[in-house]
């Protein structure tokens, strides 16, 4: 269950042992729509060997991953993976699953994934996160090998209830049964969400739970970011090739992403003792995921805010110098964020989600369109709706852009009211035009 602003990832299967099954199935990688896999396209499988599995996570060393395990490896963490359910008898993550809690009725009542094609999502992004690999050198070791995971199975589709309502509910249960982080590897594909997720976000972040969520693919048809992913204090996760650049397919842009990490060339555990090589912010998202959670060890005293900033300022500047629509602050720094001075602030830098509600759901009254959807595979393109023109509605800012700069709610209170004034010298100006004529 991948949100819909995921992508529909570049996914090839590999056997338990490491070597290529013969049959190709299409991976759910992405985000939730809420879109669960913001995936890309099938290719060809190639030979591995079990041993060839660790050498193929070059973030661990890239990303100074590694290099942060010499101070802590997030013992004493918890990791909500809020997705379609996690295999706990995966030999990748045995003894790392900790709980877990099925909000879609189809899957296990732990969080176990349901039986079927479309289950691999949740236990590939668990692994990135947490994985524990099968030996020192062997097996998918996540970010954070030492953090548990607790795994929150959401689903959508017909048959199954309020997706909405599953993500709201999913995010409470997560922080009462302890998790100090939540990985959201889906997306609403629009960038309004339910009042109901003002709620249940508010309250994790009033208990200092860092939530990360993927930016989404393009190679799904994702072109911006969407919700959770819009959401002011999420921190969201952008996607670079090996070499540190942008994806073109495996990432999307939009001015409230945080850092990027890796989206190209992952590999993941799947069901049933399997592993796969996969691509999207479905993975990049965990594996921040799992830096949060080094961070929130290595500094148990900081909030949430503090956290945050620790990883995004000592992010690596990407793209145009500063804080940009594809990079965020930049490429993430596991070592960097866990050991660097960073001053202490107190405002998170990813913006206030109570301010937002205070101004935002006031002026519009609430009312925000349900999801629609809740497959996995989103169309090519999402259609956007139209809206009759009026000055205002074309003119005036999007709030939501606006609170993804982190703006208090006086300033963009007071820009709307510069904006309305604009507007109506400009429109007094076109009729003085016209009776001069």
């Amino acid at each position: 269950m991948r949100s819909r602003h995921e992508h529909r990832h570049r996914f090839r299967r590999l056997s338990a042992a490491g070597s290529p099954r013969r049959r190709l199935r299409r991976a759910a990688s992405g985000v939730v729509v809420l879109a669960l896999g913001l995936g890309a396209a099938l290719v060809p499988a190639v030979a591995a060997q079990a041993d060839d599995i660790r050498s193929r996570e070059y973030w661990l060393n890239d990303y100074g991953i590694a290099q942060a395990w010499n101070t802590t490896k997030g013992k004493g963490q918890t990791i909500a993976v809020i997705d379609s359910g996690v295999d706990p008898t995966h030999p990748d993550l045995v003894g790392a699953v900790v709980g877990g809690k099925d909000f879609s009725g189809f899957g296990g009542p732990t969080g176990q994934p349901a039986a079927g094609d479309d289950n691999e999502h949740g236990t590939m992004v668990a692994s990135l996160a947490a994985g524990r690999g099968t030996g020192p050198d062997s097996g998918i070791i996540g970010a954070a090998p030492e953090a548990s995971i607790l795994a929150v199975e959401i689903g959508f589709g017909s048959q199954a209830r309020n997706s909405d309502q599953q993500i709201a509910d999913a995010v409470t249960w997560a922080v009462d049964n302890g998790a100090t982080v939540i990985n959201m590897s889906f997306s609403r594909n629009t960038p309004d969400w339910p009042e109901s997720w003002d709620k249940a976000f508010l309250y994790a972040m009033e208990h200092d739970v860092v939530i990360v969520a993927a930016a989404g693919n393009r190679g799904s048809g994702i072109n911006s970011v969407g919700a959770p992913a819009t959401m002011p204090g999420v921190l969201v996760v952008g996607g670079v090739d090996r070499s540190g650049k942008s994806s073109f397919d495996a990432s999307t842009q939009g001015i409230t992403i945080g850092v990027s990490a890796p989206s190209e060339e992952l590999v993941g555990a799947t069901p049933g003792g399997g592993r796969a090589i996969w691509s999207g912010t479905s993975g990049a998202s965990p594996i921040v995921a799992g830096i949060v959670a080094l961070v929130k060890a290595a500094h148990p005293d900081l909030d949430a805010a503090n956290v945050i900033e620790r990883v995004v300022k000592t992010a690596h500047d990407a793209g145009t110098p500063g804080v940009d629509f594809l990079y965020g602050y930049g490429l993430v720094d596991a070592s960097a964020a866990v050991s660097d001075k960073v001053p202490a602030v107190t405002k998170n830098p990813m913006g206030d989600l109570a301010d937002w509600v205070r101004v935002y759901r006031r002026a519009d009254g609430g009312a925000v369109a349900p999801a629609t959807r809740a497959d996995r595979n989103p169309p090519a393109a999402v259609p956007v709706p139209t809206v009759p023109w009026s000055p205002v509605g074309t003119l005036l800012p999007d709030p939501r852009k606006l609170s993804g700069w982190g703006l208090p709610a006086a300033v963009l209170a007071g820009l709307i009211a510069v904006w309305f004034a604009l507007i109506a010298g400009g429109l007094r100006a076109v009729r003085s035009s016209r009776r001069t004529r």
